[in-house]
């Protein structure tokens, strides 16, 4: 059954947050700056995550939790610095563990940590010149690393052989993961094709569903992904439908579900118990309940949001700093959850941002 939920239901929801103070309050201290509100009330820590000397931020894209409480960042990186790492790993107080991933420099871009019996291993995407996905070790040795499904019929002669740095509906330029129970996977090729491609726990390509447009079960950009395996729920795939500002809803074949509009850029997925957190990259981080309702809109910046909606995505206020406000997001491009219930954000800025909101409610 396919049902669809009205922008203007969705954002009478988020006024009735608002109004009942339960959306966005920022409280400041001499320790702490605390956004959210009742249970949902997190610790600012911008620039949580400290690099050594050798090492320098780029532009940060995703982020992703192991079962040891260690974070893992993927930066796009930079083509022209090869022999730089793409991937960075910190512990739970946000201090350096490791660095690897040269081979994603200038194209890195999803991230995922996923167990597999007793082992735990990393899932990455690449896009620009890359157009490959990956499976890694959590030290960085390459279990499988593949390209373009040819057997789709999408993509042109050469696109898993010869990558070159070509957008368009034809280009394959995947972004992010959704794991299935036995194994396999989702794979959401958010800036090629607007297609999401099946796959089975060994990388093999099964089928798709989806394509560009703007109707129910279309995409404009399918950004994030993610399964929907809340309690009470039967296991659904919801994928951020990014430039269409909003969230949609399958079955594990494919077909439509749901619909959800009165999103501004909504870019990745991640949940914990019955919270669905969504990142959007225009200027702040939204909490959805059980039902899917708006609990809060988490460092939300509207003068900002108003700026990116009339003049478009650029890297504005990004390159030192200036004009960033403690407790405001610019472009939260991806976010996480950590057992605990903290909130990891990586923002899409050129000089890298890691932001840790510690749940204190």
């Amino acid at each position: 059954m396919n049902s669809k939920i009205s922008r203007r239901r969705f954002l009478s929801a988020a006024a009735v947050a608002v109004a009942a103070p339960r959306v966005l309050t920022a409280q400041k201290s001499d320790k702490q700056l605390v956004i959210g509100a009742g249970a949902h009330r997190y610790e600012v820590l911008h620039n949580w995550a400290q690099l050594p000397d050798k090492y320098s931020w780029q532009t940060t894209h995703n982020v992703a939790v192991d079962r040891d409480g260690l974070l893992y960042v993927i930066h796009e990186g930079r083509e022209n610095l090869k022999d730089h790492p793409s991937i960075f790993v910190f512990d739970q107080q946000g201090r350096f563990v490791r660095a690897f991933g040269n081979q994603f420099q200038g194209g890195g871009h999803g991230l995922e940590v996923r167990t597999e019996g007793r082992e735990q291993f990393l899932y990455v995407t690449g896009y620009q010149q890359l157009k490959n996905f990956a499976k890694l070790t959590l030290k960085g040795d390459l279990v499988w690393e593949k390209r373009a499904p040819m057997d789709s019929q999408l993509y042109p002669q050469d696109e898993d052989t010869k990558p070159t740095k070509r957008w368009g509906r034809d280009a394959f330029m995947p972004t992010n993961y959704a794991f299935l129970s036995d194994g396999g996977f989702f794979l959401a090729d958010g800036y090629g094709s607007w297609r999401i491609h099946r796959y089975d726990k060994d990388g093999n390509w099964k089928s798709m569903f989806g394509g560009p447009g703007k109707g129910d079960g279309q995409f404009d950009t399918p950004h994030g992904i993610w399964i929907d395996s809340r309690p009470g729920r039967a296991p659904s795939v919801v994928v951020a439908d990014r430039a269409n500002k909003r969230l949609q809803w399958f079955t594990l074949e494919g077909k439509h579900l749901k619909t959800l509009d009165g999103f501004i850029l909504p870019a990745n997925i991640d949940s914990l118990n019955d919270v669905l957190l969504v990142p959007d990259l225009s200027a702040r981080i939204t909490l959805l309940d059980k039902n899917d309702q708006v609990i809060a809109h988490l460092g939300e910046d509207p003068a900002w949001r108003e700026q990116v909606l009339k003049e478009g995505m650029k890297l504005r206020r990004a390159e030192k700093g200036e004009g960033w406000v403690s407790g405001r997001f610019l472009h939260p491009h991806d976010a996480c959850f950590d057992p605990a219930g903290n909130i990891f954000v990586a923002e899409w800025v050129h000089t890298g941002r890691i932001t840790k909101l510690r749940k204190v409610s």
